[in-house]
C-alpha cells in the first residue's frame, strides 16, 4: 500500500484525531492489514451514524468514549464538532453576504496520474481521498462544488491544521501593521515561557517552526508529547487518574528545549499554540475576536466559524477551527488577490506577499518530506515553489486550501480520510490540483 509508505514522515497533526491514530500505526506497520472501508462503504448516512431520535445505541458517536476520533465514525464527527465539544464563535458580522459568482464546469473527467503512477480522473480522486466537500474557484468564480457524506453547504467542518495558517496569517498581519515584531524574543510577549523551550527563541522562529523543542507527534508512541498536548487542550478525554495540565497555557510552559533553534524546519503543533498566545498578547484580543474583527467580518462570509476550546475557553490555534467550505473559499480567494476582497485591502499586501514567497528551502529539507521536494514553510503556510508558485494550508485527514496564482485558481477541500498523514492524500490530491490548473489555463 504505497499510499501509506511515508505516512509517519509526513504527518500534520492536531485536533480530535488523537485517539484514532492506531489506524495510522497499523497501516504503516503491517502491510497485511485489511484496507479500510472505501468512501462509499464508509458514508456516514449509509452507515446510519447519529440518525434517529435518539440514535440507536450502536450508532452513537461520542467524544467521551473516543468514538468521534475513530474511523468510520470520524466521517460524521468532523462535520459535527460543535455537537461534541465546547467552542468559541468567530462572528461573521452584520454585513451582507458576498456573493460567489458561478460559472459551473464539469471537471470530473479531467485525467491525471497519481504519484504512484496510476491513471485516474478528478472525480475518482475525490472518492479515493474520502472527500466531504470540494470547491474550485477560477478567477473568483465557482466552477465546481460538490459535497459527500456529511458535507453540506451550511455545515462547518473541522479544518484541523489549516487552523495554523490562519494563526500565521494573523501574525503576519500584525507584523505588517507594526504591532508584532518577528525579531523580538518570545518572552517579550509571553514572559511566562521564560523557563520553557521558548525562553531563548524569537517570534520568527516560532512563525516558521524552526524551534528546538522536545515535542513528539509520533502517535505510535503513547508517551509522545502530542498526547499530553491533546489532553491539556480537551481534545481527548483526560481519563480517571489524570493529573497533568488542563489548559494549553499550563502545557506550553512545561515544554523543554531539545536541540538548537533555527537549525531546520520541524513541524510541531506546540509552535502554533505558542504563536496563538503571542498573537493574543500582541493584539489584546482572543483568537476568535481577532479573526472575526480583522478577517471574517470583512469578507462577506455566509456563516460564523468557530474554534474548539480548552477547559478555560482558550481556542485551539493548532487545529480547532471549523468553517463552511464556501467561507474557506472566500478566505482563499482573498489570499490569491494579495489581501484584497470586497473592494478593500483586508490584509496588508506585504503580509500575503511574504507568505506566497515562501521560506528557507534548505531548512525545510531537513525534515525529510519525501513527497514535498523543494517546498518551504513560511508563516505557517506550506509553499510548493512549483511552476505555478502555489502555496497551501494543510490539515490532517485531507483538509486543504490550495492557492495557485498562475492559474488564478483556488481549491478548498474538506475530507475524512482514514489515514491522518497527508501522505494518504498527497499522492492523489497534489497531481489532481495541478491537472485542474492546467485544464483551466488552456
Amino acid at each position: 500500500m504505497k499510499v501509506f509508505k511515508h505516512a509517519l514522515q509526513t504527518v500534520c497533526l492536531s485536533g480530535l484525531a488523537l485517539a484514532g491514530m492506531s489506524l495510522l500505526a497499523a497501516g504503516v506497520a503491517d502491510a497485511q492489514t485489511p484496507p479500510p472501508l472505501d468512501a462509499a462503504q464508509s458514508d456516514p448516512k449509509a452507515m446510519g451514524w447519529m440518525q434517529g431520535f435518539p440514535p440507536a445505541p450502536d450508532k452513537l458517536v461520542r467524544f467521551g468514549d473516543g468514538s468521534s476520533s475513530r474511523f468510520p465514525q470520524s466521517r460524521w464527527a468532523f462535520s459535527h464538532i460543535r455537537e461534541l465539544v465546547p467552542t468559541a464563535t468567530v462572528g461573521r458580522g452584520d454585513g451582507p453576504v458576498a456573493t460567489l459568482p458561478r460559472a459551473e464546469r464539469d471537471l470530473g473527467a479531467i485525467a491525471l496520474t497519481t504519484m504512484d503512477g496510476k491513471a485516474t480522473t478528478f472525480n475518482e480522486a475525490l472518492a479515493l481521498t474520502y472527500t466531504d466537500g470540494i470547491l474550485v474557484l477560477h478567477k473568483g468564480q465557482v466552477i465546481y462544488e460538490k459535497y459527500f457524506g456529511e458535507g453540506a453547504t451550511q455545515r462547518p467542518h473541522l479544518a484541523f491544521s489549516v487552523t495554523k495558517s490562519f494563526v500565521g496569517t494573523l501574525a503576519a498581519m500584525l507584523a505588517a501593521q507594526g504591532k508584532l515584531d518577528p525579531a523580538a524574543p518570545v518572552t517579550q510577549y509571553v514572559p511566562e515561557l521564560k523557563a520553557s523551550a521558548y525562553g531563548d527563541a524569537t517570534v520568527r522562529q516560532v512563525m516558521d517552526m524552526t524551534i528546538g523543542v522536545k515535542y513528539s507527534e509520533n502517535y505510535a508512541d503513547p508517551k509522545a508529547e502530542v498526547f499530553d498536548y491533546a489532553r491539556a487542550g480537551g481534545m481527548i478525554p483526560f481519563g480517571p487518574n489524570y493529573q497533568g495540565p488542563r489548559s494549553f497555557f499550563e502545557f506550553l510552559v512545561k515544554l523543554d528545549k531539545e536541540g538548537e533553534h533555527d537549525n531546520g524546519f520541524a513541524y510541531k503543533t506546540s509552535n502554533a499554540e505558542v504563536l496563538a498566545w503571542i498573537v493574543k498578547r500582541a493584539s489584546g484580543q482572543s483568537m476568535a475576536e481577532l479573526l472575526s474583527s480583522q478577517i471574517w467580518s470583512k469578507l462577506g462570509m455566509e456563516s460564523d466559524a468557530y474554534f474548539m476550546v480548552d477547559s478555560i475557553g482558550t481556542e485551539s490555534g493548532g487545529g480547532g477551527l471549523n468553517t463552511t467550505l464556501r467561507d474557506l473559499a472566500r478566505f482563499g480567494e482573498m489570499m490569491r488577490n494579495r489581501g484584497r476582497a470586497n473592494g478593500q485591502q483586508v490584509l496588508p499586501e506585504a503580509a500575503v506577499a511574504e507568505i506566497a514567497a515562501g521560506g528557507d528551502k534548505a531548512k525545510f529539507a531537513t525534515a525529510g518530506y519525501k513527497l514535498l521536494p523543494g517546498w518551504s514553510y513560511k508563516d505557517m503556510w506550506w509553499v510548493t515553489h512549483n511552476a505555478h508558485n502555489a502555496y497551501m494550508a494543510r490539515g490532517i485527514y485531507g483538509q486543504n486550501i490550495y492557492v495557485d496564482p498562475t492559474a488564478e485558481m483556488v481549491i478548498v477541500r474538506y475530507a475524512s480520510h482514514p489515514v491522518a498523514a497527508n501522505a494518504g492524500n498527497d499522492p492523489v490530491t497534489l497531481p489532481a490540483y495541478m491537472a485542474v490548473a492546467k485544464e483551466l489555463m488552456k
